[in-house]
């Protein structure tokens, strides 16, 4: 079967329930889409996460007081009571789910602001030949340090001198709900980049990358505990990828 991957794919795939041929289908199409592979495995660290509240729970056994004797007048108040275990399970296991919900509703609406927000500022001011930046790269010090306060943690811009890219400089920019710093890097070829740094993602540990096109712009953007960052650029997908993995891999460390 050659069908196009669906949703329903990846779902049945995140739970081990494909057949040889189409998991070696699905495989092949999630290398070639690591933003939809990160959410699979989001599936199923939600899953194993149900699984270990939960399974221990199913699997003890039934006290000896709540089995009485088969034909004891009782026996069908003890079905009834297991009923009614198995609809609390139900409720506790519902409420735990509208939780992942909820909280994955509120990601959601930051991950979707966030590459727009990015894309707008990096078309804004990527075309700027006299005032790209507020503050310069021979100012690096100083940039760091102004930023640094005005988020609230130290935040130093990433090294991508060994992928061809150098620090112009950054500025400091309004957000929802305070203040965002971007970052500006340029080329040989004068193509320039965009590093977005917004405080607000909520403690967040999703660590995803995802792609955005946003009016022609490439978005890479990946929320890490409480700050979101989103690299902007138009030097295609693959390198947009490159270059984000490497941004990540210095704020990781």
């Amino acid at each position: 079967m050659n069908a196009p991957i669906s949703e329903d794919d990846l779902h049945a795939y995140a739970d081990g329930q494909l057949d040889a041929s189409r998991l070696t289908q699905v495989e092949a199409w999630l290398a070639a889409h690591p933003e939809r592979q990160a959410q699979v495995a989001e599936w199923r660290a939600q899953s194993a996460g149900l699984h270990r509240a939960f399974d221990r729970v199913l699997d003890e056994p039934v006290p000896a007081r709540l089995i009485p004797a088969a034909n004891s007048p009782h026996w069908l108040d003890a079905r009834k009571l297991a009923a009614v275990a198995w609809l609390m399970l139900g409720t506790v296991t519902g409420f735990v789910l509208r939780g992942q919900t909820d909280g994955e509703q509120a990601s959601t609406r930051i991950a979707q602001s966030l590459p727009r927000q990015a894309a707008v500022a990096h078309a804004v001011f990527v075309p700027e030949v006299r005032h790209p930046v507020e503050v310069g790269a021979d100012q690096e010090a100083h940039l760091v340090g102004w930023l640094s306060k005005r988020l609230g943690s130290e935040l130093k811009p990433p090294k991508l001198d060994d992928a061809g890219y150098h620090l112009v400089g950054g500025r400091l920019l309004p957000g929802d709900k305070g203040e965002v710093a971007q970052f500006m890097y340029e080329n040989s070829t004068h193509n320039r980049l965009t590093l977005y740094v917004r405080p607000d993602a909520g403690n967040n540990k999703d660590t995803a990358f995802r792609h955005a096109r946003e009016n022609d712009v490439d978005v890479f953007y990946w929320i890490d505990e409480r700050f979101g960052y989103a690299l902007s650029g138009n030097t295609g997908r693959e390198d947009m990828l490159r270059l984000a993995t490497l941004v990540y891999g210095q704020y990781s460390r």
